[in-house]
């Protein structure tokens, strides 16, 4: 048995006090930084356009000399050049005249609307100025900020580093996912949902082989990745004869949490060593990506220097969800027009339930399930 059940919220506490953000910088080259976070305020070095250019297909003018003009009355200009969009506006001339505003007549040109200075025109600096904030600190990369930083020059910037999340698989009954397991034996699999979200997240996951159910193998492995920003031991993490996970962490540091009111996932593990937050999640996929999402991705976000946002819709239920009173349900759901569909209740090892469902709902701890046709919120597979 458990000695004791925390909620989801106090386990999260603890674990997000053991992860302060990583602070360690490296400048690498924009080509390479879509998706992670600036260490510091970016500084435009020149003006964004540097030239008064053209907005758009026509004719570069002096604007005094349109005054008056209309579709009814012309103005007749002979002073005039032949100008392409995003082409250098020609000295003295500080206005561009629409193609459909104007019609040329051998050398004149007949302009149908009057123009005020730099009308078409984009101006020195109206995108950005010498010395402005293109971007600032802790702002995540995406692709159109670095065309942003391309275009005033800017080559290379200081990101934070990934955090280091070292992930252990244990289990004497796991075989690599190219064997056929024997009977008894299961593929490892874990760790490949484990490892994408890390990355999915902004970390950076550092995959140890399969570890045995054995407390010194654990002990060691565990050792081997204390340098690392956040450790998570997949398996093993139960109050069965061979759930050593949560008795190493208790000996070797200090075990905050095991067992959390979580269906599935009651047998998560919180606790650090040496000053590393360890996370022990359960054996079974389903009660793995459920401790995942409430508790993983806020703390590697966290490291990460990340927003924990989470995509939400808001559906009806199809069906009528139970729960389990004083526990949080993580039931899974399908999306379709607006639609809720429960996947699985139950089931913490059915890994195909995952894959038919678009994301999850929550049952709060103190509802015993929701009804057929109630409004609820589904957090987004990502």
């Amino acid at each position: 048995m458990f000695r004791k059940l925390s909620s989801v919220g106090y386990a999260l506490e603890r674990l997000l006090d053991l992860c302060s953000p990583v602070d360690e910088i490296e400048k690498i080259p924009i080509e390479e930084t879509c998706g992670r976070v600036l260490a510091s305020d970016v500084l435009s070095p020149e003006n964004l356009p540097s030239f008064n250019r053209a907005a758009m297909d026509g004719y570069a003018v002096r604007s005094e000399q349109t005054r008056g003009a209309s579709q009814s009355s012309p103005v007749q200009i002979t002073e005039h050049v032949r100008v392409r969009t995003g082409a250098a506006l020609p000295d003295g001339f500080d206005a561009v005249v629409m193609l459909e505003d104007s019609f040329l007549r051998g050398r004149v040109l007949e302009v149908t609307a009057e123009l005020t200075p730099y009308r078409n025109v984009s101006r020195v600096g109206e995108d950005v100025r010498a010395g402005d904030v293109v971007l600032g600190r802790e702002h995540r990369l995406r692709p159109p900020d670095l065309a942003l930083l391309g275009a005033v020059g800017i080559g290379e910037v200081d990101v934070f580093t990934r955090p280091r999340v070292a992930v252990i698989p244990t289990g004497d009954e796991l075989v690599p996912r190219s064997s056929v397991p024997a009977p008894g034996e299961a593929r490892e699999i874990n760790s490949i949902m484990i490892c994408s979200y890390v990355k999915l997240w902004g970390g950076e996951p550092q995959l140890s082989g399969v570890i045995p159910d054995d407390r010194d193998s654990i002990k060691r492995v565990i050792k081997r990745y204390l340098g690392s920003d956040l450790i998570l031991i997949s398996g093993g993490t139960s109050v069965g004869d061979r759930d050593y996970a949560p008795g190493v962490l208790e000996e070797m540091g200090e075990l905050m949490v095991h067992g959390i009111r979580l269906s599935p996932g009651r047998p998560t593990a919180v606790g650090s060593v040496s000053g590393t937050p360890v996370v022990c999640l359960p054996g079974y996929p389903v009660a793995a990506l459920a401790s995942l999402y409430l508790l993983v991705r806020p703390a590697v976000k966290r490291l990460a220097h990340l927003r924990d946002d989470v995509r939400r819709r808001d559906a009806m239920l199809s069906r009528k969800i139970p729960s389990r009173p004083g526990y949080i349900t993580f039931a899974r759901v399908s999306l379709k027009d607006g639609v809720a569909d429960p996947v699985m209740i139950s089931g913490a090892g059915i890994l195909s339930s995952v894959a038919r469902a678009d994301g999850f709902v929550l049952v709060p701890e103190d509802l015993e399930g929701l009804d057929v046709g109630e409004q609820v919120e589904v957090h987004i597979f990502e």
